[in-house]
């Protein structure tokens, strides 16, 4: 048995939480995955995975087992990396998912100096507000908002957003500005619809130093960002979105912020990938993104 591709199986199919979506990304067959941890499981004398027909979950043993896989995986990936990076300039294609807010307000505009940079790196740059699945997708790197779930992924922070209640001035003129959270339910908004569950998703304020959410009828629900906040714009109702998406439109007036007191907690920004795909390329391109982000991400 080959232990470190059977290490590298190993924490596949724990990123995966799948044997058929980690032997995909492995490009091999789902029996030569299944044979490959039974023989490591079999080698260590210990079940690693508790296996049903729809879930995958570590055993004790297992998670001791992960990080000490994951660590020696990485100071090898280290090694070569440094190794390369020593001789060669980094080269190759990064595959990354964000969303689209970022990417327009603060990736998109500065990629030409990255290309001057590394030329000789690729960006395969996907911009969506539905978080892409880094392992079974194939997605060497993203940005994410709000807590982490998934603990295999190596994440480093990039700041937060802050989330606001705006309103154009065409909506203020025809309904009034709301004075407090509870007058909401005497306004109209327009919903944000949830790509993960397809339901609009809560207002969140923070009123007396207290975290609150509230669900709001509306006549109008939108999926994506950029329509949303033009439904904001023509005034069809009030909107919450992030202030890194507002601020032109609030410079230029289009916008107004109303509830500004009931702000809820900023939000954290993080950019993740896996460490099995910690190329050069891949860690100089989020070594870049940490640099252009942090300064408008960072109160």
């Amino acid at each position: 048995m080959d232990k470190l591709q059977a290490m590298a199986t190993f924490v596949r199919v724990v990123e995966a939480r799948s044997f058929s979506r980690a032997a995909q990304s492995l490009a091999m067959p789902r029996s030569s995955v299944t044979t490959v941890i039974k023989h490591l499981e079999a080698h260590l004398g210990t079940p690693l995975l508790r296996r049903s027909t729809r879930s995958l979950s570590l055993t004790e043993a297992g998670e001791r087992y992960l990080a000490a896989c994951q660590a020696i995986l990485a100071d090898i990936a280290a090694a070569e990396n440094d190794v390369s990076a020593a001789t060669l300039a980094p080269r190759g294609r990064v595959r990354v998912d964000m969303p689209g807010t970022i990417g327009r307000a603060i990736v998109v505009p500065r990629l030409l100096e990255f290309e001057t940079r590394y030329p000789d790196i690729e960006v395969v740059l996907g911009l969506s507000d539905r978080p892409a699945d880094l392992i079974y997708e194939g997605i060497d790197c993203a940005i994410r908002s709000g807590a982490l779930a998934d603990s295999t992924l190596v994440a480093r922070p990039l700041g937060q957003l802050t989330w606001l209640t705006c309103a154009s001035p065409k909506y203020l003129k025809r309904f009034g500005e709301p004075e407090s959270v509870a007058a909401l339910a005497s306004h109209r908004v327009v919903n944000y619809l949830s790509n993960a569950t397809g339901r609009p998703l809560d207002w969140r304020f923070r009123v007396a130093g207290k975290a609150m959410s509230v669900a709001l009828p509306s006549r109008y629900a939108i999926n994506e960002t950029e329509a949303y906040l033009h439904c904001g714009l023509e005034g069809l109702g009030l909107i919450q979105l992030s202030e890194l998406a507002a601020a032109v439109y609030l410079r230029s007036g289009r916008l107004r912020e109303v509830l500004a007191d009931a702000r809820c907690a900023p939000v954290p920004i993080s950019i993740v990938y896996p460490q099995a795909r910690a190329t050069a390329a891949v860690k100089t391109f989020v070594d870049w993104v940490i640099e252009i982000a942090r300064p408008e991400l960072t109160p």
